[in-house]
């Protein structure tokens, strides 16, 4: 969060300064759930200790809370990409607030659906030279699995050691008009983000010491723990000790941070393609010891840039044949490639069916409803009320692509009617929905904004877990529906409180997890980090190398 951003921008001009000047003039959206408040000044149950805390504060001392959080964010360099610029990632100042109970009901829903995806992957890419078995019931149809442009024939038929192609997932959910959340979208190609997560909460915690003192509000920090577990369970079979490895495009990738945080918390190499060579079906590493194997890569950039016999030929961001060494079970890549097939919003309105025939369970989570454009009645449907709905690419990320009707131009929706007509597999509509508001600090007071949510889960082959909270991003225009930074959103803190069996859970699982893996600490806020100290050293060796290589095969975006 940047000050200016959160602190001072606005036109109500000086906020009154007196306990309780925050909600003044705290107007309710009408059409919108707010998380917080049941009307004004009644807060709900799950928020009462945070409204009495804001309602006691004036408005300078919360300016000043949100000033120490911009600072904070800047001295450690957390930044994202905005046009084209590195800019410190806004973060809010007030905290999203989650119950126990709504948490079970979320986490349940999220295993449930990583399940069924990982049941739909296994389907479509372990049955080699047969039909998925979801395709033989009539559950899909075949033309849309082979036709999703993140379908990738090359791995067919390669089975995973541990069975696992979905390690890192991150589903999106809003909450609507009824407080019911539902799944927005499915992320198990390279979900990106957590480390604004661990990031928020170590800011957080810094700023806001008597909320983590007083409340009981479930950590986040096993996170970098969890993932190593899920990657070195994933190396092949027979590999007692297995080298681990994040693969980034290198530092002009607006996740850059993300990369380099997590291989430091993880304790492992941070590499690019050229740090990698592929000889004899073994991936091996560079270093200044001579050449290193390396048994699993935690890839953090798309399918297509990944290996260039079998993809894109000119790209010089991964390592030329290591689909090969897949092939042959010497190497292991999370997540596995191919897996943006279920990243395709068009299979995304079909994974609540798929979940009552792989699980035989009805869906915990509900999707949003969904118009599949490439069916002639609902292309028709949509076609007739096109102003009222929000029309999504089936790849696009980011926001990117995405029209909302209700605040398109008609010259814009005239557009956008044509190229429904011209390839209408390749969109999806929904009607708007009104996601909830959670108060966000702007000029001094608090205002509703709008804000999703992204739960990230992590599987290693005997469970799925799911990291207590998520990244919760908000809208910070008003009236914004889309909440993703690249279009200018920030982010809260999301608390989880506690529930007393989540206590004993918690203990248990950090000792049996503490015999696993050792990580690192995560990063200071000192001038001397070694994560600075290794971007400023990049950049001076390898920025014009780098700038020749994206300017021929610019990298894929995360989402």
């Amino acid at each position: 969060m940047s000050a200016p951003t959160q602190a001072e921008s606005g036109h109500y001009g000086p906020a009154p300064d007196h306990a309780g000047a925050l909600f003044d003039g705290y107007a309710l959206d009408p059409h919108a759930w707010d998380e917080m408040l049941e009307e004004v000044g009644a807060p709900r149950t799950t928020y009462k200790a945070v409204h009495h805390t804001l309602a006691s504060m004036t408005s300078a001392e919360m300016r000043d809370r949100a000033d120490q959080l911009a600072r904070s964010y800047l001295d450690q360099g957390v930044t994202f990409d905005h046009s084209g610029e590195e800019q410190p990632f806004p973060l809010d100042a007030v905290p999203r607030v989650i119950s126990a109970h709504e948490w079970d009901a979320i986490e349940s829903g999220v295993i449930q659906r990583v399940t069924a995806l990982e049941a739909l992957l296994d389907d479509i890419y372990s049955r080699e030279g047969e039909l998925p078995r979801s395709v033989h019931e009539g559950i899909v149809p075949w033309r849309l699995i082979a036709s999703s442009a993140h379908f990738h024939r090359a791995v067919t038929g390669i089975r995973p050691p541990n069975g696992v192609r979905v390690h890192v997932s991150g589903i999106d959910l809003v909450r609507d008009e009824d407080g019911v959340f539902r799944v927005l979208e499915d992320n198990v190609r390279v979900p990106s983000g957590v480390s604004y997560v661990i990031a928020n909460r170590r800011a957080m915690a810094n700023v806001f010491p008597e909320a983590f003192a007083t409340m009981r509000i479930r950590p986040v920090r096993d996170y970098p723990r969890m993932l190593l577990s899920a990657l070195r369970a994933a190396a092949p079979d027979g590999t007692k000790d297995p080298t681990v490895v994040v693969l980034t495009p290198g530092i002009y990738n607006s996740a850059y941070f993300e990369h380099a945080l997590l291989a430091r918390m993880m304790g492992v190499e941070l590499v690019e393609g050229r740090d990698l060579i592929c000889s004899g079906g073994q991936v091996r590493m560079r270093t200044t010891t001579g050449d290193q194997p390396v048994d699993v890569i935690y890839k953090r950039l798309d399918d297509e840039f990944l290996d260039p016999v079998h993809f894109r030929g000119d790209s010089m961001l991964g390592c030329a044949g290591l689909v090969s060494s897949m092939r042959a079970g010497r190497v292991s890549v999370a997540n596995a490639v191919g897996n943006g097939v279920a990243d395709d919003k068009l299979i995304y309105s079909y994974i609540p069916d798929l979940i009552r025939f792989y699980l035989e369970e009805d869906p915990i989570l509900p999707n949003v409803d969904t118009y599949r454009c490439n069916e002639p009645p609902a292309l028709r449907h949509v076609l007739d009320h096109l102003d009222e709905m929000v029309v999504k690419p089936v790849d696009g990320s980011g926001g990117k692509g995405l029209v909302i009707g209700t605040e398109a131009d008609g010259k814009t929706l005239d557009g956008l009617r044509a190229k429904l007509v011209a390839d209408p597999r390749g969109w999806i509509a929904q009607p708007v929905v009104q996601l909830s508001t959670v108060p966000t600090l702007i000029s001094g007071r608090l205002e509703p904004r709008h804000v999703d949510l992204r739960p990230f889960a992590v599987n290693d082959g005997d469970r799925v877990r799911v990291l207590p909270g998520g990244l919760t991003r908000v809208a910070l225009p008003a009236g914004q529906l889309v909440v993703n930074s690249s279009q200018g959103g920030g982010s809260k803190d999301t608390w989880v409180l506690s529930g007393r069996h989540h206590l004993a859970q918690r203990r248990s699982r950090r000792s049996a997890d503490s015999r696993e893996v050792i990580v690192m600490t995560a990063p200071t806020s000192s001038p001397e980090d070694s994560l600075r100290a290794q971007q400023q050293q990049q950049q001076q060796t390898g920025a014009e190398r780098y700038r020749a290589r994206r300017k021929a095969s610019p990298p894929g975006g995360e989402r």
